[in-house]
């Protein structure tokens, strides 16, 4: 691999920055690769993200390190960003756009590890077993069935049916519950379950709700008291999906009061940066509630999926110019290059860019071998593997055009 011809030569390996404790297999597939690897075991605020990407070529973060387009501005060399996790709404993706920085996530690995949190905590919270462990360690035994339910033939309503959502639906059916859904798109159910026109009638109609919502601004306090007004006398509530989008101060009067029989939460307004911090939360303290450190996804399997999968997305791009799943830039799948030298340009989607960029290799008297283009949005993405390496002219040419966002070289074999 090469430097990008608008950037200073290379004189130094590639260099990798990993925070928030991503998974070891990570940096070990970018390590084999000839990385430079350094990781974090907390997250970086805006400052410290300045401070440490001055010299990085690739980042990895998870849901608590925010990259902003200050820290873009302060990290010239940045050619990717990888977010380990389901959710990229921690990272500016139109700073990252704008300056031909792809993002990568995670949409699918840890898709099961929240669907068997989700499924433990409705069995916990139904048979009422966070009770009875505490009066067993308080040396109370309570064999008595008051309160205790099967959750065999209660009724799901789940808001947001995507990944999760859907296959949380899946394994509900299969034990015993009827399952009531409502997505703000249209999404086709799967097995039995009855997709609802409102969340309204999701509300009306479950035993138990739980969220399963993506981090968009619009979804920030979607859940409050009309909310859980709404949910049916004696039901249960569980978010595993994003802290902000739920008022935690309405789940807790209805709590207390008895309206809701309990509650299940992995995520919060406001969590500690790292392990050991203290912890706050209103929902602590009640009885028949289960909190979690934000673990939804959090299982050996899980990562290592994620690690894996992410650092390889991240690699395939440096070295091939590769976007498929990129959740920013367009979607362009090469093959990888052997005898070619590959230019990787970004640019902004007007019409004839293709067209000029053949013109100028061609008045270089190159040989184009395969060319493709992608557009998302404002942004377009040409591939052009060409048969000997690029004069610096033609990169000048290139870099000079109104319309260049980035321009990339990668020699033959990546």
């Amino acid at each position: 691999m090469t430097a990008s011809s608008n950037e200073t030569p290379r004189h130094r390996p590639w260099r990798a920055l990993l925070v928030e404790n991503v998974h070891p297999d990570a940096s070990a597939v970018l390590g084999a690769a000839g990385f430079e690897v350094e990781t974090v075991d907390h997250a970086l605020d805006e400052a410290e993200l300045q401070e440490r990407l001055a010299d990085v070529d690739v980042v990895g973060i998870r849901s608590r390190t925010h990259i902003t387009e200050r820290v873009l501005d302060s990290a010239p060399h940045l050619l990717a960003i990888g977010a380990f996790c389901i959710g990229t709404n921690q990272i500016d993706l139109a700073a990252a756009s704008r300056r031909g920085i792809a993002v990568f996530n995670a949409p699918f690995s840890n898709t099961r590890s929240v669907v068997e949190l989700a499924i433990a905590e409705m069995i916990a919270l139904t048979r009422r077993l966070t009770d009875k462990s505490s009066k067993m360690h308080a040396g109370v035994w309570d064999k008595s069935a008051a309160g205790s339910h099967e959750i065999r033939g209660r009724r799901l309503g789940i808001v947001g049916y995507g990944n999760i959502g859907s296959q949380l639906s899946v394994l509900a059916e299969t034990l015993g519950m009827s399952v009531w859904f409502y997505d703000t798109a249209d999404k086709l159910a799967l097995g039995n379950a009855h997709p609802c026109s409102s969340l309204e009638e999701v509300l009306e109609a479950a035993d138990i709700v739980t969220l399963h919502v993506d981090g968009r601004p619009a979804n920030r306090q979607m859940f409050g008291e009309a909310e859980f007004s709404r949910m049916r006398r004696g039901s249960l509530f569980l978010n595993l999906s994003r802290g902000f989008v739920v008022d935690h101060k309405a789940l807790r009067a209805h709590l207390v009061s008895g309206h809701l029989a309990g509650a299940a939460v992995d995520v919060f307004p406001h969590e500690p940066a790292s392990r050991g911090e203290p912890f706050v939360s209103e929902l602590q303290g009640l009885p028949n509630v289960i909190l979690t450190p934000h673990v939804g996804g959090s299982t050996e399997e899980a990562q290592q999926d994620i690690g894996n999968f992410v650092a390889g997305k991240l690699l395939r791009y440096v070295g091939q110019g590769t976007t498929s799943l990129s959740v920013n830039l367009p979607p362009l799948d090469p093959q990888a290059p052997t005898g070619a030298w590959r230019l990787l340009y970004v640019h902004r989607n007007v019409p004839g860019v293709l067209a000029e960029i053949s013109a100028l290799i061609a008045e270089h008297g190159l040989n184009v071998e395969g060319e493709l283009l992608a557009t998302r949005g404002d942004i377009g993405y040409v591939i052009s593997d060409i048969a000997g390496p690029p004069p610096e002219d033609l990169l000048k040419s290139l870099e000079g055009l109104e319309v260049t966002v980035r321009l990339r070289v990668v020699g033959p074999g990546g």
